[in-house]
């Protein structure tokens, strides 16, 4: 991809000048610094939390912020839809549609914040109506759901400086204003706790932290964009009806995806309690961690896909496809190979043996996350090569299935019926459904698509898998020696996948591409 400047004009209402690819070099960076930061400082907290609070009030935390998760998907795809139309209007230097376009989402947010707000307070009032609750753990949950809701719903309209930032590629100032609001919330999370303060203390201060961190997304909104101007005369019914025609089909999609990620620990709250949820929560967290690392990729390959379809192109279409399955393979493939093999090792090192039942959670899981990482490149193709409907339906009917099944499933089978009822449509429709139609679309062989890009990335693992087999129970269980067992095999697999699972021509790409990051220009200041 060649360098040019996003800006063509020395106009200082639209920020300052930047290269393309200068610009997703700074984002990707700092995406994966801010994950990074979050991750080290999530596994970190856990055990301390658990510890503070017991297993019972853990889990009754889990269960009531896991029932904000599902609010997001009331933003109705207005979202990324935002990001889209003002990507465009920047592009054609269009001030006053950019900004009746966040003018006029800033106030839907705005009502579509009290909604949810009100939604929260009346389940926060009806908890032990939903879930098996005592009145006291009811009292504690309803106090934590205010607290978190009113953070969701501000979240809504200050959304809007989100999209701003994210349309004019300085997503990476973002990333800077999240790894200093996780630092703060840990900070403040262990000195209330230190100071003996309970779970709806705990709450409410590292809620305030965390909505003081929305002014500084909005100045940097303002630091991209100079001219952003937000008020009621700007707002438009015309740009409303024009955003909304692309938004109702992302609506869908993240309904489904909502479904697919966040459904089990309802079903477990209804059915076995507080207890079970905090151990489902300690693989849920291993396997969001490992999906999170090595998912990142295909959101940055996007627009690229978009490209090739709008053009043409099949064979491009066919290489990303064949990379991009391959690289997200070779990510995800150690991580949870490591992970299954070093499980129990693991979760007694990090939060002891009284979490040993959530050791075959992760079995099951961890297969789940390598074939939908996998799979994930096949998914991006299908949403920016047109086949929306299908992605749409698929992942509807997974999310569908995967319900009902874990309802099915937890009675006899607890959290391991669960499981299974999550992992089954999330394969199937992975293998069977999007893989074979992102390679149709990109007129490529299913034979030579699992030759050229599952097969590569596969077999190295079973070295790696021998390394980790021999060298369990060699070491104490503690987290660092752990940590460097898995590098090391991970070092093995990367080693043989370089050497001896790709051609040179791959490899010899490979390491152009990284040459070509390392060499980026450093940005022009406009005048």
């Amino acid at each position: 991809m060649g360098i040019r400047s996003i800006y063509t004009d020395d106009d200082s209402l639209w920020g300052r000048k930047s290269g393309e690819f200068e610009a997703f070099a700074r984002s990707v960076s700092v995406d994966y610094l801010a994950l990074g930061v979050q991750m080290v400082i999530g596994l970190l907290m856990l055990p301390f939390n658990v510890s503070r609070l017991g297993q019972s009030t853990y889990g009754l935390w889990v269960l009531t912020t896991s029932i904000t998760m599902y609010f997001s998907v009331l933003d109705l795809g207005y979202g990324v839809a935002q990001v889209k139309f003002a990507a465009e209007c920047r592009a054609r230097r269009d001030r006053e549609g950019l900004n009746q376009i966040i003018s006029t989402l800033f106030c839907v947010f705005s009502l579509i914040g009290i909604a949810v707000f009100a939604i929260a307070a009346a389940i926060a009032f009806n908890l032990d109506h939903f879930f098996k609750l005592d009145t006291e753990q009811a009292a504690t949950g309803r106090g934590v759901l205010l607290f978190v809701s009113a953070y969701v719903a501000l979240g809504f309209p200050f959304s809007v400086f989100g999209g701003v930032v994210n349309a004019f590629q300085r997503r990476y100032l973002n990333g800077w204003v999240a790894i200093g609001t996780t630092a703060a919330v840990a900070l403040v999370n262990i000195a209330v706790l230190e100071m003996g303060y309970g779970l709806v203390e705990l709450v409410a201060a590292t809620t305030i932290v965390r909505i003081l961190s929305y002014f500084l997304y909005a100045m940097n909104a303002y630091r991209a964009f100079p001219g952003l101007r937000i008020g009621p005369r700007y707002f438009r019914l015309s740009r409303l009806r024009e955003v909304s025609r692309v938004s109702l089909f992302l609506l869908l999609i993240d309904v489904a995806n909502k479904l697919n990620y966040s459904s089990d620990t309802v079903v477990i709250g209804a059915f076995m309690g507080t207890v079970a949820i905090s151990i489902w929560a300690i693989a849920q967290r291993l396997i969001e961690t490992t999906q999170n690392v090595t998912s990142q990729m295909n959101g940055a390959l996007f627009p690229v896909v978009v490209d090739f379809a709008t053009l043409g192109q099949a064979e491009r279409l066919r290489r990303v496809l064949v990379q991009g399955t391959r690289i997200s393979l070779a990510m995800v493939i150690p991580v949870t190979t490591g992970l299954v093999i070093l499980a129990q090792p693991l979760v007694r090192a990090w939060v002891g043996a009284r979490f040993d039942a959530s050791v075959p959670i992760i079995y099951i899981l961890s297969a789940a996350v390598a074939i939908r990482v996998g799979c994930s490149m096949a998914t991006t193709l299908l949403k920016g090569a047109g086949q929306h409907r299908l992605l749409a339906a698929a992942n509807v009917a997974a999310a569908l299935v995967n319900v009902g099944l874990s309802i099915l499933l937890v009675r006899p089978f607890g959290l391991a019926g669960v499981a299974v009822g999550t992992a089954i449509p999330l394969a199937g429709v992975s293998i069977f459904i999007l893989f074979p139609a992102a390679c149709r679309r990109a007129e490529l062989d299913k034979r030579n698509a699992v030759r050229e890009a599952v097969w590569p990335a596969l077999w190295p693992m079973i070295p790696m898998g021998m390394l980790l087999v021999l060298t369990r129970g060699l070491f104490p269980d503690k987290l660092l020696l752990i940590g460097l067992q898995a590098a090391a095999a991970g070092a093995v697999y990367l080693l043989v996948f370089l050497k001896f699972a790709i051609p040179r021509q791959d490899k010899e790409w490979y390491e152009s591409k990284v040459r070509q990051l390392i060499r980026r220009p450093r940005p022009a200041v406009a005048a």
